[in-house]
């Protein structure tokens, strides 16, 4: 397995808050400029993948809400069903 496809094996397991921890971890480290030009490279390839996997993982959660349906007694939901990504 290569180490892109590694990144993106774990990536795909990565929590939303963890994601969002390392990313914050790294845009810290950048602006400090604790890293060497090539680190600060790789860095912030990581830094745009834990970007667009935060971005899907909120688009996911935001569509799961707006399938909630809600009864017309305005009262609790009766239900949520899952998103289907590829639902038109």
């Amino acid at each position: 397995m290569t180490d892109n496809a590694a990144k993106s094996v774990s990536l795909e397991k990565l929590s939303f808050e963890d994601a969002l921890k390392e990313l914050e971890g790294i845009v810290a480290s950048l602006e400090r400029g604790e890293v060497s030009l090539d680190d600060a490279i790789s860095a912030f390839e990581r830094g745009t993948e834990l970007k667009s996997h935060c971005q899907a993982r909120l688009e996911e959660a935001r569509m799961k809400v707006e399938k909630i349906k809600v009864p017309s007694s305005a009262g609790a939901p009766d239900q949520a069903s899952d998103f289907d990504m590829g639902e038109a």
